[in-house]
């Protein structure tokens, strides 16, 4: 990485974990309790004599030496600087609690708007040290320690561990009070919401991260080969609609690849999964709004879910088997993937329910009703996969360059009307 480069990036960590501390001053102001990870600083700090942002020290430099007892020789010494972070974050929560002195109500509506404002703070100074992506955290950086000795899951290590913080909170303030002090529903809201919100910046403000990290906005989904001469057709289609035969057909009448088992084939050798866990995984998020909730803990640029590096590792293996020769490829967010492509071609084939269930109905050996509710379960994943991946509407129309209902045309005609739009547009 350049100097240039390295040096804005820690300039935009800096501003984000000052925003960060500005946040975790404004969650604690509205005393509703404050987030997970400074709970225990916080309930701390209530009781002895050093700050808030000193205490976050201390419990910082902790999980530091905890990570180098877990990891032992596979403790990266780039990461001791997460010592002098953690000390400059510690004085600008100190600093920021400072700032927000005039942060005070006794009405609780109130209290709840402060902490919803501290939560949107806290979560674009998160944003900010992501898109920089250069040091974890103290918290962050222990729960990978724990994945990276043990082989656990780093999401749900962050989730285990953002409630340990919070119950052992607990228990501190029930000894030294004998009640619950620092630790309310706020933290709760905290826990939940901020990765939400950090996510969110992310995916809207495409714009800004563009212009504090160029290079980081590079699409890598098109960086490598876009100005290949090879001609790309993208086949995406409703379930039962017949895109797969179609797909099939146009790459025979062309005389070109066709590819859709063989993405799922490749994945697996690249992925280390096996080929059952990949055909039942790609393409499908069940529920949107889990997915999301579930995902906000993993730390972006570190950690990604499952579903994430499996989508990943497809698209590594469509774009260089687009790079090979001219081909067909089936589904997977190909519009997606390759809508920079010069020669690309993306199609969507969609048909009225009616065939469409009857197409399942014979293809799969099902009753109506069963038919009828696999294609509504199977359209809706891929509804939630391509709005996650991509930001964009299933089946948008915008999104293609041709839309045709095969409930109107023969799987020929319409594999012909592809064929001859082909030949017309890249002389194929």
């Amino acid at each position: 990485m350049k100097k240039k480069n390295l040096v804005r990036r820690y300039i935009v960590f800096l501003f984000g974990l000052f925003i960060s501390s500005l946040g975790v001053a404004f969650v604690t102001k509205a005393s509703l309790g404050t987030s997970p990870i400074s709970s225990i600083p916080y309930v701390l700090s209530l009781k002895f004599t050093p700050t808030l942002g000193v205490f976050t020290i201390y419990f910082s430099l902790f999980l530091i030496l905890l990570q180098i007892i877990i990891l032992g020789k596979k403790f990266n010494k780039i990461d001791l600087l997460q010592i002098p972070v953690s000390i400059l974050f510690g004085y600008f929560i100190d600093i920021s609690m400072f700032l927000l002195t005039w942060v005070n109500s006794d009405i609780y509506v109130v209290k709840v708007l402060y902490l919803l404002i501290g939560c949107v703070i806290l979560g674009f100074g998160v944003y900010l040290e992501v898109i920089a992506d250069v040091l974890m955290l103290p918290g962050e950086s222990f729960v990978r320690s724990l994945t990276i000795r043990f082989g656990v899951d780093f999401g749900i290590t962050k989730v285990c561990f953002d409630a340990s913080m919070t119950v052992t909170a607990g228990i501190i303030s029930f000894v030294l009070f004998n009640a619950i002090n620092g630790v309310r529903e706020g933290t709760i809201v905290a826990a939940l919401i901020v990765g939400l919100i950090a996510k969110f910046f992310g995916k809207h403000l495409a714009f800004l991260t563009k212009l504090l990290i160029p290079q980081s906005t590079t699409d890598e989904t098109t960086e490598h080969k876009e100005n290949t001469n090879n001609l790309v057709v993208t086949i995406a289609r409703g379930y039962g609609s017949g895109g797969r035969e179609i797909g099939k057909l146009v790459a025979d009448k062309l005389g070109i690849k066709y590819y859709d088992k063989d993405i799922i084939t490749l994945t697996t050798e690249q992925s280390g999964n096996t080929e059952h866990y990949v055909e039942n995984n790609e393409q499908k998020i069940a529920n949107s709004a889990f997915y999301n909730f579930y995902s906000q803990f993993y730390y972006e640029g570190a950690e990604s879910t499952k579903c994430d590096k499996l989508f990943n590792v497809e698209k590594n293996v469509m774009i260089d088997l687009a790079s090979k020769g001219d081909c067909v490829i089936l589904g997977r967010l190909g519009n997606f993937i390759f809508k920079d492509y010069k020669n690309a071609l993306h199609i969507f084939i969609d048909s009225n329910i009616e065939n469409k269930i009857a197409r399942v109905m014979k293809r799969d050996n099902l009753s109506e009703n069963d038919a009828k509710a696999k294609i509504k379960r199977v359209e809706t994943e891929r509804k939630n996969h391509c709005k996650h991946f991509s930001n964009r509407e299933w089946g948008a129309t915008s999104t293609y360059d041709l839309t045709l209902n095969s409930s109107k045309y023969s799987v020929d005609e319409i594999a012909d009307i592809i064929v001859s739009l082909v030949k017309s547009k890249f002389n194929k």
